[in-house]
């Protein structure tokens, strides 16, 4: 076998150029290639240990979840902010064909995010005191409302005397409001927590879009390889940005829309109303779900007919139900779809793992791994020019 592996090993250097070719380096190359292949020794696994590289990849897969979860605190605003950062790309990538310093670019967009929630939250903060205000009355009169269809379903045994005593009494559900409270006053701290470091790690991401696009780049060997990543990084930020702009303004309309239908329908705080079928458009399904349900319990509690109280809800499902199969496909075409299972299941386990940010988070990461599956899968594509 040695002998043989020295031949091949005289006519590869023959082959490519290394030694002068002669009657003895042509006969050697002959012998060389009527030689059997050297026997490919491979290493049989058997079921078991199959199982335990299973086993290993589960146990990992399961710590890294449980430290996604528990490092919530620190993981939610840092990946609000790169997802933010990435969709604002298309937006510096402009500022610094303008000349504007790095810098100087982070700070004009991080500081304009902050200011447009400084201004949302300025203008929901009324409405929201005025809400919680009202609380204890709104609470006798939902109660007022429903006890009549609540009574006619027996087995619920519900009574008026029912919301007299007990656990479901007004001052019991006062009580329970003082501790909802308290709880949303102790939970301030780690919001604020989370906002300064969701700005800061916003600032740090586009001063350093840049030069952290080409570490990801380099730290790839070959030139395919490197050029993938140009094209994945480039495709994903293009697909945000797209997306997240042409939503932003449809979903302004649409919020424009139910502000106007709930102040026609005769609810309190329709700019709050609003704002909040704005926010929930960002939930595939489940948003549209919550928003249409709340919208029917406030019309239901606010008119005396269920059917004049149901219109307002019925109005804005229709709206949303034409922009979301019409106008949203027109606009954006057929190259964001994504399975609406696979983003059902995104949301409920990210709901899950990070509340509401992580409903909101779903869609946008689910976009990220879409986009970067189609890159690398489809090997027709453009082929990007690696930078000088």
């Amino acid at each position: 076998m040695g002998i043989a592996n020295g031949i091949r090993k005289q006519a590869k250097k023959i082959a490519i150029g290394e030694r002068h070719t002669s009657a003895w380096a042509q006969s050697l190359k002959e012998a060389a290639e009527e030689l059997p292949p050297p026997p490919l020794h491979r290493l049989e696994k058997d079921g078991l240990d199959v199982s335990m590289a299973w086993a290993i990849i589960g146990i990992f897969g399961i710590l890294f979840l449980a430290a996604v979860y528990l490092m919530s605190l620190i993981l939610i605003p840092i990946t609000l902010a790169v997802v933010v950062g990435m969709i604002l790309g298309m937006a510096a990538e402009k500022l610094s064909k303008m000349g504007v310093p790095r810098l100087a670019n982070a700070f004009i967009l991080s500081s304009s995010v902050a200011l447009v929630i400084f201004l949302l939250i300025n203008s929901l903060a009324d409405p929201l005191m005025t809400l919680a205000n009202e609380g204890p009355a709104f609470a006798e009169r939902t109660i007022n409302r429903i006890m009549p269809y609540l009574e006619r379903i027996t087995w619920l045994h519900i009574t008026p005397a029912t919301f007299e005593s007990g656990s479901m009494s007004i001052g019991a559900l006062l009580e329970n409001t003082g501790n909802v409270l308290h709880v949303v006053t102790s939970s301030l701290t780690p919001a604020l927590v989370q906002g300064l470091i969701f700005f800061a790690a916003l600032l740090f991401f586009l001063a350093g879009r840049v030069n952290l696009r080409k570490t990801i780049i380099m730290t790839f060997r070959t030139r395919t390889q490197r050029l993938a990543a140009i094209r994945v990084i480039n495709a994903v930020e293009q697909v945000l940005g797209f997306y997240f702009a042409t939503a932003s303004l449809i979903y302004v309309g649409l919020g424009v829309v139910m502000t106007v239908i709930a102040y026609a329908g005769g609810l309190s705080a329709p700019v709050l109303w609003g704002f909040f079928a704005f926010l929930s458009s960002f939930i595939p399904y489940l948003g549209i779900t919550l928003m249409t349900l709340a919208v029917a319990i406030a019309g239901i509690l606010t008119h005396d007919g269920i059917l004049i109280g149901l219109m307002p809800a019925a109005a804005f499902f229709t709206v949303h139900l034409l922009m979301e199969n019409l106008i949203f496909p027109a606009v954006m075409g057929r190259r964001l779809e994504i399975n609406p299972f696979v983003v059902f299941i995104a949301i409920l386990f990210w709901t899950w793992m990070w509340g509401a940010v992580g409903a909101m988070l779903a869609l946008p990461l689910s976009l990220i791994v879409m986009t970067v599956i189609d890159e690398l899968l489809i090997e027709e594509k453009p082929q990007p020019q690696l930078p000088k």
